[in-house]
């Protein structure tokens, strides 16, 4: 599907949610291009670029996953806050750029180039929490698939492991079956696309991340977009956000 950028007017502060197989990769690229003043900010990413330039948040959670353990959602909220800090999009009272501490983010800047999409954090209601206490999002999406739809077209995936590239045999098949259209190289499924065990990965996704969305649902800042396919979601959400931020 075609994108054509669009201009936000004022800062959105996203969070995408939906369940394995939703879609929501797909929904985050096209926002990206759609709307080229939104940064993707990866929690993950974060976390290994303060390991490996050896900033004190990275000494402290380097130091808890050498001993084993996972690190703190606090920490985690640390990384972010020191990271939109950084860029200046946050004001944060007791906050050190080097990440020593964590203040109470007041002020946010509304510029649309403040704008930007978390991955990977939060994932509980938890962590939404402790978010919270530093950084105020502006827009939540759960992005809502049956579980059935989910089913069928997990059933007919394929992936090339190498690039990541993945196909539907259904709607995105490969040019020639069973091979990867760039290199040639075969084409597999993945070991956890078996129907019974999405199903129940569908199952345990519901039941940790319902909390999540009551949490932002009584912040006021949950949209909850329902479609079959990605070319259904992707006009409903950018009417959404041309109506929040256009």
């Amino acid at each position: 599907m075609a994108q054509v950028a669009e201009k936000l007017r004022k800062a959105a502060r996203v969070i995408l949610v939906g369940p394995p197989g939703c879609g929501k990769g797909t929904q985050s690229g096209r926002i990206l291009a759609r709307y080229p003043q939104i940064t993707a900010l990866s929690s993950g990413d974060l976390l290994r670029q303060n390991v490996r330039e050896r900033t004190p948040i990275g000494i402290e959670a380097e130091q808890i996953m050498k001993s084993g353990g996972l690190v703190h959602d606090s920490t985690m909220v640390k990384l972010i806050v020191s990271e939109l800090a950084r860029r200046g999009w946050i004001e944060s009272r007791g906050t050190h750029a080097a990440g020593l501490s964590a203040g109470t983010a007041k002020n946010y800047s509304n510029l649309p180039s403040a704008s930007f999409m978390l991955d990977g954090f939060p994932r509980t209601h938890g962590q939404a929490v402790k978010l919270d206490e530093e950084v105020s999002m502006n827009f939540v999406v759960s992005i809502d698939v049956p579980h059935d739809v989910i089913i069928e077209r997990i059933a007919n995936r394929l992936v090339h492991v190498p690039s990541g590239r993945v196909y539907n045999l259904t709607w995105n098949p490969p040019r020639v079956p069973g091979v990867d259209d760039v290199t040639g190289e075969p084409l597999s499924r993945r070991a956890d696309d078996c129907p019974e065990t999405f199903r129940r990965r569908l199952k345990a996704y519901a039941e940790e991340t319902l909390p999540l969305l009551e949490h932002y649902d009584k912040a006021g800042v949950l949209w909850t977009v329902k479609g079959n396919t990605s070319d259904e979601i992707t006009p409903l959400l950018d009417a959404e956000f041309m109506r929040r931020f256009g």
